[in-house]
C-alpha cells in the first residue's frame, strides 16, 4: 500500500516571516496571502516559531475598551508579554512544532493533536524549511475517488498482501465507506482484513460482512 506522505500534501511555496518582521507587516502578510499563520525563520531558514492570527489578536485584546466594558478575561502574564510585542520573535508561539517530509498522514495528525496545533512547518535534515502542512492538507486524502480506494484494497490489500481473490472477498466503496462481503478460509483472518482496509488512505469506515469456512484460535474464537 502507498500511504501519502507529508511531502505529497504540504504547501511548498511558504509565506514566511523573519524574527524582526514588525507587527503591521505580519498582519499584511496574513491578509495579502490569505493565510492564518506564518512560520518565523532564522537566518538559515530554520523555523523558530509560528505567528498566527490568534497571536496577533492578543494585541487587540489587551487594548482598553472605550465603552468601559470588559467582555473578555484579563490576559495572563505570558499573554500580556506577547500582546506588548512588536516583532515576530516576540509575538510568535515557540518553539516551532515541525514535521518531516517522509512522515505519513497518521504521524502528522497525531503530532498536531498532541501539540494542539493546526499546522506544521516541514523541515529537512538540517531543519531548514521545506513547506507547511495544515489540517486541511491532511484531510485531502478523504477526497480520493471511491474507485481508487476500491482498486487499492482489491489489488494491494486482498490480492498482493493476503493472496485473496475477488471471488472470495468483494469490495464496495461509497463516499469512502467500505463494505466487504464474501467468505474467507479462517475466522482469524477477518479482523486482519478489516485492519488493513482501515489503513488505506481515504477510507472513512469499514463494514465487514464476511463468513469463514474454518474456525481457529484467532481473536474471534472467544465469540463461539
Amino acid at each position: 500500500m502507498h500511504h501519502r506522505t507529508v511531502e505529497e500534501l504540504m504547501t511548498r511555496n511558504v509565506v514566511r516571516a523573519r524574527r524582526d518582521t514588525p507587527f503591521k507587516e505580519l498582519v499584511r502578510l496574513l491578509a495579502e496571502n490569505d493565510v492564518t499563520a506564518v512560520p518565523v525563520v532564522d537566518e538559515l531558514d530554520r523555523p523558530m516559531g509560528v505567528v498566527s492570527e490568534a497571536d496577533l489578536l492578543r494585541k487587540s485584546a489587551d487594548q482598553a475598551d472605550p465603552s468601559g466594558r470588559s467582555p473578555v478575561a484579563h490576559l495572563e502574564a505570558w499573554e500580556r508579554a506577547k500582546a506588548e510585542g512588536s516583532r515576530a520573535e516576540e509575538l510568535m508561539s515557540a518553539p516551532a512544532v515541525c514535521a518531516r517530509p517522509e512522515w505519513n498522514v497518521v504521524e502528522a495528525a497525531r503530532l498536531m493533536e498532541t501539540q494542539h496545533v493546526k499546522r506544521l512547518p516541514v523541515v529537512d535534515e538540517a531543519d531548514r524549511l521545506l513547506g507547511i502542512v495544515s489540517r486541511g492538507d491532511l484531510l485531502r486524502i478523504f477526497l480520493r475517488r471511491d474507485d481508487a480506494i476500491r482498486d487499492e484494497i482489491t489489488a494491494d490489500v486482498l490480492r498482493r498482501t493476503l493472496g485473496l481473490t475477488p471471488t472470495e472477498v468483494t469490495v464496495e466503496v461509497r463516499d469512502g465507506r467500505v463494505q466487504l462481503g464474501g467468505s474467507v478460509e479462517s475466522r482469524s483472518l477477518i479482523p486482519v482484513i478489516e485492519q488493513l482496509c482501515r489503513a488505506v488512505d481515504g477510507v472513512v469506515s469499514v463494514a465487514v460482512h464476511l463468513t469463514h469456512r474454518t474456525d481457529d484460535d484467532g481473536p474471534l474464537a472467544a465469540d463461539t
